[in-house]
């Protein structure tokens, strides 16, 4: 592969490596893209980005999303914040407002004038089979057992990506380590799942922590907190503009109600621009990564 100009960008402290793919054509492997990633080894980061030309003429551009572990998600809220940002100062674009491809659909940032970002990220689905989650029926809410001691009530929804939800009393209190895992790798979500630990504050302000599939716990995860509020609106517990703390910052998530998209703002900044040496897949493969 050789070298590899990359942008590092966080939302929140979500962190994500930026790859131009329209100036230049990207080939990076699972294995390359883990290394990519890792902390230790590589320049690391929660996800990595990676920005192609639209497919169709009348979008923007299409942007591919992957975990640290390699594997590639359909939906990203606080990458597709970090996305618009970086395609506006890299000068890809002089647009505002932009339509974007994504694997979970069209999603449309917005850059606005005090640098945060407003995006229209879809509406929610709820239907087990598109989520994908093996229930046998559309219920307002699940009883999951994680393990023979333990169930747990959770709210199951799509953001293009999945999530299952649960209130919990103190958020710093929140088993997120412990059974965030069990969530994620729970046998009736053959895609795995994103695991939600939501405190209800008031009816307009909630406290987050998610576990993200291939991740682990994050500083801050859009489609979790728009999850989030859609979980607790429907549960009758929140109002339609809610503000969500999550260890990394707030963001401010608004859901009128069925029929109606989610929208979420919140900020994207850059950290900082730089060049690696990326391994080829033999030199990986013997170190063992």
């Amino acid at each position: 592969m050789g070298i590899l100009p990359f942008t590092k960008m966080q939302g929140l402290g979500n962190d994500f490596i930026v790859l131009d793919g329209v100036r230049a054509s990207l080939a990076l492997t699972p294995i390359q893209l883990r290394w990519l990633a890792d902390r230790h080894f590589g320049v690391g980061c929660d996800q990595i980005l990676w920005v192609e030309p639209a497919q169709d003429a009348t979008n923007d551009f299409r942007y591919r999303i992957f975990n640290r572990d390699g594997g590639e998600v359909a939906n990203c809220g606080n990458g597709v914040r970090c996305f618009a940002r970086y395609v506006h100062d890299q000068n890809l674009t002089q647009r505002t407002h932009l339509r974007v491809e994504t694997q979970a659909g069209v999603l449309e940032p917005e850059l606005l004038p005090n640098g945060d970002v407003r995006v229209n990220m879809g509406e929610p689905l709820f239907d087990p089979d598109r989520i994908p989650f093996l229930a046998p029926a559309l219920q307002p809410t699940y009883e999951l057992a994680l393990g023979q001691q333990v169930t747990r009530t959770f709210s199951v929804l799509s953001m293009g990506n999945p999530h299952a939800v649960q209130v919990v009393e103190q958020i710093t209190h929140a088993p997120v380590d412990t059974e965030g895992p069990l969530i994620e790798h729970h046998p009736l979500f053959p895609e795995r799942v994103n695991a939600g630990f939501m405190e209800i504050a008031d009816r307009t302000h909630i406290h987050l922590r998610v576990h993200e599939r291939g991740a682990g716990e994050t500083l801050a995860c859009g489609t979790g907190a728009c999850a989030a509020v859609v979980a607790g609106r429907r549960l009758g517990r929140l109002d339609p503009l809610v503000h969500v703390t999550t260890h990394g910052g707030e963001l401010l998530i608004e859901w009128q109600g069925a029929g109606h998209p989610v929208w979420m703002t919140g900020p994207a900044v850059t950290v900082y621009t730089g060049i690696v040496h990326i391994p080829n897949i033999e030199e990986l493969t013997h170190a063992g990564r």
